[in-house]
C-alpha cells in the first residue's frame, strides 16, 4: 500500500472533530499535528485523537512531514492560515467557505497557484450516493430541459448557539448569518446541479435573534444561464425545524432531494425513490446544535477524493475557484437586499 497522505488540522472548535475523525478514518490520509492558539483546544483534540499538537504555528507548519493542512477556524481567518500554508508548500483544504468576500476567496486561490499547491473547499453533500447519481442523470438529459430549482433549508439555531462564540453572526469572521453558514451547503448543491447563476434579487433580515449581525432569514429569486429560474429560502428560526429540501422541475419530469433522499418522477412512469440515506435525518440536522446527527461518512468520502486528486495531480473536488459559486451567490444576496436591486453574477463577480 502506497504510503498515507499526511494532514494537519488548523483549528480546535467544535468541527475539528469532525475533519480528525474523517480523516483518521480515509483509506488514504492520515492525521499527524493540530494546532491551535488555545493550549486548551490543542491539547484537547491532540490527546483525544493521539496526534502531536502545537501552539507554535512555525513548528506546525514547518513539519517535513506534514503534506497539507485542513483549515477549521472561523471563516473570516481562512485566507490567514490557507495563505501561510500555501507559501510554505503545503496543501490547502478548508471547511466552508471558502472565505466571507470574494477578494479574499480569490486571493487564496491565486496564493495557492502561486505556489503549486492544490486548494479544496468541503461541499461533503456533494458526496451523498444518490445525489451523486442525480447529478449524472441530469447530465444525461434524464429530466429534459431544466426550467425551475428551489432550495429550502428551514432550520432552528438557539440564541445560545449564536452566544456560544464570538465570531458567529458576525460579517468580519463568520461572513453573515444562515446563508453563509447553513444554507451554502444547499445552494451549492442548487447551483451545481442546475447550473450557473445570471442573476439574483434577495431580502434577509434578523427576526427572532439577538446580538448577530449577520441574517436569520432570507429569501432570494434566481435566474440561471440555461434560462431556469428558482428561489432560495433560508432560516435558522423555524420551530420545528425542517428537513433540506431541493426541487429541480424539467420538461420530462422532477426531482427533489429531501434531507439526503433523493426522488425521481418521469412523466409517464411511476416515481422512482431512494430512501437510503448516509446521514442522520434534517430533525437532528436542522436543531440547534450545529452538528446535530452528522455522520463523518461524507466528509471522510470528500477528503479521500480529495487526496486521490492530489496523488493524481489533478484539481479536487471542489476546488477553491469552483467554491466561489456559491459564496458568490450569497454575498449577491447580501448585496441586492442592502441595494433593493437585482444583481448580475458576472459583473458581480469580476467588477
Amino acid at each position: 500500500m502506497s504510503k498515507k497522505f499526511r494532514i494537519g488540522i488548523v483549528g480546535c472548535g467544535t468541527i475539528s472533530d469532525m475533519h480528525a475523525q474523517a480523516i483518521q478514518q480515509s483509506k488514504n490520509a492520515e492525521l499527524v499535528s493540530v494546532f491551535s492558539r488555545s493550549e486548551k483546544n490543542a491539547c484537547r483534540v491532540g490527546e483525544k485523537y493521539e496526534t502531536k499538537w502545537s501552539v507554535d504555528w512555525d513548528e506546525f507548519i514547518s513539519d517535513p512531514n506534514l503534506d497539507a493542512v485542513s483549515i477549521c477556524t472561523p471563516n473570516g481567518n481562512h485566507l490567514d492560515y490557507g495563505k501561510k500554508a500555501a507559501e510554505a508548500g503545503k496543501h490547502v483544504i478548508l471547511e466552508k467557505p471558502i472565505e466571507v468576500t470574494l477578494k479574499r476567496a480569490k486571493e487564496l486561490v491565486n496564493v495557492c497557484n502561486k505556489n503549486n499547491v492544490q486548494l479544496a473547499v468541503i461541499y461533503q453533500n456533494r458526496f451523498i450516493a444518490e445525489v451523486e447519481e442525480l447529478k449524472r442523470q441530469i447530465d444525461k438529459n434524464k429530466l429534459g430541459t431544466l426550467f425551475m430549482g428551489d432550495a429550502y433549508i428551514k432550520w432552528f439555531r438557539s440564541q445560545e448557539y449564536y452566544d456560544s462564540g464570538a465570531w458567529r453572526g458576525t460579517f468580519e469572521l463568520d461572513g453573515g448569518g444562515v446563508l453563509i453558514n447553513q444554507a451554502i451547503h444547499t445552494i451549492d448543491l442548487l447551483q451545481w446541479l442546475m447550473g450557473d447563476v445570471e442573476t439574483v434579487f434577495g431580502q434577509v433580515g434578523t427576526f427572532t435573534h439577538e446580538r448577530m449581525e449577520g441574517e436569520d432569514n432570507a429569501v432570494a429569486t434566481l435566474c440561471f444561464k440555461n434560462g431556469a429560474i428558482g428561489v432560495i429560502v433560508g432560516s435558522t428560526s423555524v420551530q420545528p425545524a425542517q428537513s433540506r429540501r431541493i426541487e429541480l422541475h424539467g420538461e420530462k419530469g422532477s426531482a427533489v432531494i429531501d434531507d439526503n433522499n433523493v426522488k425521481i418522477s418521469l412523466k409517464g412512469e411511476s416515481s422512482k425513490e431512494n430512501e437510503k440515506s448516509e446521514n442522520i435525518d434534517a430533525k437532528s440536522t436542522g436543531s440547534s446544535s450545529p452538528l446535530g446527527g452528522f455522520s463523518i461518512e461524507l466528509h471522510k468520502k470528500q477528503f479521500e477524493a480529495i487526496v486521490d486528486a492530489i496523488n493524481n495531480n489533478e484539481i479536487p473536488p471542489v476546488s477553491g475557484k469552483e467554491s466561489i459559486k456559491s459564496l458568490a451567490i450569497v454575498l449577491a444576496i447580501y448585496e441586492s437586499s442592502k441595494t433593493n436591486a437585482m444583481v448580475k453574477m458576472d459583473d458581480f463577480i469580476n467588477p
